[in-house]
């Protein structure tokens, strides 16, 4: 819920990876903290946001988890293994040499379904990314990480709340992927 309005909530889609996932990318993050400082994002934080959405009333959540029940996509695996920073707002974030072809496509159909409907999605090209650090001083000496497989078998609505120590992530919905 936005402060000050319990008639609006900061939404979006992402992929909420496994526990065993989050570990994995919770350890990358504290050890890339020792080297490039910063604010590590807690394992239990730890996401792959496919569109934000940003505040919207609560009352187009049913549109939302309408549309997001026609998403026909099948279940497909990524490979974590780059650490990338991002100087203008101090983001060390990992990602994947290349981005998955159903990955592409599921982000595509949902921008397309979302914009038919009337959501303003970004029109930047999707970069897929795992934010791990915040106000980090620096990028790592080297890019690439040990791979962490993450077998992707769904999408969540979620919910971005304010809360005294940052924001508060809590998963609305789950959809499954198809087999």
């Amino acid at each position: 819920m936005v402060a000050g309005s319990a008639d609006t909530a900061r939404l979006f889609f992402a992929l909420w990876p496994a526990l065993e996932v989050q570990r994995a990318l919770g350890n990358v993050a504290s050890r890339a903290q020792r080297e490039c400082g910063g604010r590590a994002v807690p394992a239990s934080k730890i996401h792959l946001t496919l569109v934000f959405l940003g505040d919207l009333p609560r009352d187009r959540a049913a549109v939302l988890e309408t549309l997001a029940s026609a998403m026909k996509v099948s279940r497909f695996a990524m490979s974590v293994d780059r650490l990338e920073y991002w100087r203008h707002n101090r983001i060390l974030w990992a990602g994947m040499e290349a981005c998955p072809e159903p990955l592409q496509t599921l982000v595509a159909r949902m921008q397309e379904s979302l914009s038919g409907a009337g959501f303003r999605c970004d029109q930047r090209p999707y970069v897929p990314h795992i934010t791990l650090l915040r106000n980090a001083r620096q990028a790592p000496a080297k890019n690439v990480c040990t791979a962490i497989a993450w077998p992707v078998n769904g999408f969540e609505l979620v919910e971005s709340a304010p809360h005294e120590r940052g924001r508060v992530y809590q998963v609305l919905r789950s959809w499954p992927l198809g087999g």
